[in-house]
């Protein structure tokens, strides 16, 4: 028997059962996706209120060091010096001196239990005793979910505009590029400190501004691949078969486009990351009654001074492995999708 080309095999099963045949091949993919799935699973438990559900608790002494690190060495205090000489009496300047003693017998009968604080913790603590791990927990989900909403925000967007402007040209198409050219006209930072000094603090503000800032950066290029496959074979076959202009954009143009806005995605989600970092970090993101990276680096660096580094470090690291495998889970989605690694062209 003759052997099926692959290419054939692919064309019968569908665009995304091929993608996710050749997506398994790929070792490195797949185990940035696990990476990036544990994640969002820590994500939805620290949602629920499951995990680092206490990140506000002072559950350590200050600056606790992390676990290996064992405790910190005590500091050295001697007995306060006891005063000598005789009690002296305030009866006649104190009007309330009578009744002290019988306050004291009333304060008896209540207890006070002062709650043991841990001398270390996993990742240690920061300068008010809060679990380190617990506040990196709870700041990724803050910090993923905005960058991860933002990047499907902008995307829509740009999606949208880019694929009208590619595909109809003319006069929408000159709309669209003059709104592109105002939006571009201003640097990027500068657009996003301006939109957060005018609308506040906040999470859904963090995400409306970077959304309506980033949204520019995939707009080019979808625009270009529209204008691209919009005079190809398989486009004015399904045209002259009856296929709306909406079919046509959406359903058999934007398949084949779908690798080149995954990778863009995939960067604005890590750039959206940063910027939210750089906002609350200046004091301009989340509010102060949540946590996320940001306010982590801007909480430690402080610390860093007195040689506290965990806060620091812990933050770090848990912003470089998600960023990094979900890149590297980007690139392997680019290349299951994109038609010519995959022989369709």
């Amino acid at each position: 028997m003759n052997a099926v080309p692959a290419a054939k095999i692919e064309r019968s099963e569908g665009v995304w059962q091929a993608a996710w045949r050749r997506f398994k091949r790929d070792r490195v993919g797949l185990v940035s996706m696990i990476v990036v799935a544990g994640f969002l699973s820590v994500i939805a438990l620290a949602a629920l209120g499951l995990v680092a559900k206490n990140w506000q608790a002072e559950v350590g002494v200050a600056n606790a060091p992390p676990t290996f690190m064992g405790p910190a060495a005590a500091e050295a205090s001697g007995p306060a010096d006891a005063t000598t000489g005789p009690n002296v009496d305030l009866t006649s300047v104190d009007p309330l001196a009578p009744r002290y003693a019988e306050w004291a017998e009333k304060a008896k009968a209540y207890k006070t239990t002062e709650v043991p604080k841990a001398q270390t913790l996993p990742l240690g603590a920061d300068r008010m005793g809060r679990d380190v791990l617990d506040k990196a927990i709870k700041g990724t989900e803050i910090s993923v979910f905005v960058g991860v909403l933002a990047a499907l925000v902008a995307t829509l967007i740009g999606t949208v505009l880019g694929a009208l402007a590619g595909f109809f040209g003319g006069k929408v198409g000159d709309f669209l590029e003059w709104l592109y050219n105002v939006f571009t006209a201003i640097p990027d930072i500068l657009l996003i400190f301006a939109f957060a000094a005018v609308f506040g603090r906040g999470i859904g503000t963090v995400v409306m501004i970077l959304g309506l800032v980033g949204w520019t950066s995939l707009y080019r290029q979808v625009r270009a691949e529209f204008m691209k496959h919009s005079a190809r074979e398989y486009v004015r076959a399904a045209e002259a078969i009856g296929a709306s202009a909406s079919s046509r954009m959406f359903l058999h143009i934007l398949p084949n486009i779908s690798h080149v806005i995954l990778v863009r995605m995939s960067l604005m989600v890590v750039g959206f990351i940063k910027s939210e970092v750089i906002l609350s970090y200046l004091g301009l993101g989340v509010p102060v009654d949540q946590v996320s990276w940001g306010t982590m680096l801007a909480e430690a660096q402080a610390e860093l001074i007195l040689g506290h580094w965990w806060q620091l470090a812990a933050a770090t690291a848990f912003m470089a492995v998600f960023v990094t495998a979900f890149s590297l889970m980007a690139d392997a989605w680019r290349d299951a999708l994109d038609p010519k690694l995959r022989g369709l062209e």
